[in-house]
């Protein structure tokens, strides 16, 4: 384990700036600090995924209060995803704890390309993201309304395997599925109900992985210390900056880690 006195300054850096964009863009939490912690600082992938997943239940959490508190959470909705998250993430750390010491070689490779995967989707996310909401206008004149339960539980299944092995998902994957399956919800809603079931998510997958022995407590502190100003330092800055070069920012970011993560 590391101490404090070797992690403080780098990691906490490295958390400030994560949550300065993730203020700035509301995307980009486990789509950066994840890869960061993997390609930078050298983490097993199965620790920076668990360390990135109660980093993530923390500051989720001050968002879904905000959220709340403005009434843009469908409570309804984010229960729909967490009976499909909640059990998919629980059996997909069952499965990781399993193989994790046996063969960590290939729970490592395997959460590598999971993880570079998710990010290549969260940039086509932001890239398309104009095509996507013209496609849930669309799609918003054939609702079937009772259908949307079942469908909204099988986008939580998807989002508790991604999630419990990327860390990637909650976000603009997350978001972009429930612009197609709510448009007629408002953005806000969207990104509210999003950020509110990710709260459990994220802490029981954060849990598992706490279980298993893949998250760094010290790493984690850090992150939180840095993280925090960042992300009020972002948001204070948010509504000066230009959205649509920052969201083709951030694409470009996440599919040159995705990349970098799929590659041979």
């Amino acid at each position: 384990m590391r101490t404090l006195e070797f992690i403080v300054l780098p990691y906490t850096l490295s958390g400030f700036g994560v949550g300065f964009v993730v203020g700035l863009t509301g995307v980009g939490g486990g789509s950066l600090m994840t890869p960061l912690l993997v390609l930078l600082f050298g983490f097993h992938p199965a620790t920076a995924v668990g360390t990135d997943l109660l980093y993530a239940s923390v500051t989720k959490t001050c968002g879904t209060a905000v959220h709340h508190i403005g009434h843009t959470v469908e409570w309804r909705v984010v229960g729909w995803l967490g009976a499909g998250s909640l059990p998919a993430s629980l059996l997909t750390l069952l499965l990781i704890s399993r193989h994790l010491h046996s063969s960590s070689s290939a729970v490592a490779s395997l959460i590598s390309y999971v993880l570079g995967y998710a990010l290549l989707l969260s940039a086509l996310s932001l890239l398309f993201r104009r095509h996507i909401l013209a496609l849930a206008h669309v799609l918003s004149l054939h609702r079937r309304p009772r259908r949307e339960a079942t469908a909204t539980v099988l986008l939580g299944a998807l989002l508790g395997v991604l999630v419990s092995l990327s860390s990637v998902g909650a976000g603009a994957i997350g978001v972009t599925m429930l612009v197609l399956l709510y448009p007629h919800l408002p953005i806000a809603r969207i990104v509210g109900t999003d950020i509110a079931h990710a709260v459990p998510l994220t802490l029981v997958a954060g849990l598992g992985h706490l279980a298993v022995g893949t998250v760094d407590v010290s790493l984690l502190a850090s992150l939180l210390i840095g993280s925090l100003p960042g992300i009020a330092l972002g948001s204070v800055i948010a509504s000066r900056a230009p959205e649509r070069a920052l969201r083709l920012l951030l694409a470009g970011v996440l599919t040159l880690v995705g990349v970098r993560l799929v590659a041979p």
